[in-house]
């Protein structure tokens, strides 16, 4: 997905709930990040925006924001019928320009319930937040 079309996305859901949970609108919250027009200022934005872009399949942001020394070759987002169901961030720590976000993501397969609960790290390079990695409880 392009920039252009996330801007679109962002234009399109002006009016809507942030997937993120944040109760902020999405123009207001992760759709700033996903469109370009700013950077998410903490681990636990970052986190919460990348867990908007899987929402949206937005491969593109995904790769922007994962650090390249550990992104994936192959396909990060898939065309299968994940609905996401909702976000809890248990824990956000924060040791310079290292971080780690605990949080607890549902969402449903084929109707079937899941849920993936990850402490993810993070690092700060020039001021702007990267995905390293992530611990599966």
């Amino acid at each position: 997905m392009s920039r252009k079309d996330s801007k679109n996305m962002v234009d399109k859901a002006h009016s809507d709930a942030c997937p993120c949970g944040s109760e902020k609108q999405f123009a207001d919250c992760c759709g700033l990040y996903l469109s370009g027009s700013a950077v998410a200022p903490t681990a636990e934005a970052l986190m919460r925006s990348r867990y908007t872009a899987y929402t949206l399949n937005d491969e593109t942001y995904l790769r922007a924001t994962w650090d390249e020394r550990t992104c994936p070759q192959e396909c990060i987002t898939h065309d299968d019928p994940t609905k996401w169901l909702g976000l809890e961030v248990k824990q956000h720590t924060q040791d310079g320009d290292a971080a780690t976000v605990e949080f607890v993501a549902r969402y449903k397969i084929s109707g079937r319930a899941h849920k993936l609960h990850e402490v993810s790290r993070f690092v700060r390079y020039d001021g702007k937040w990267f995905y390293v990695n992530g611990i599966i409880h």
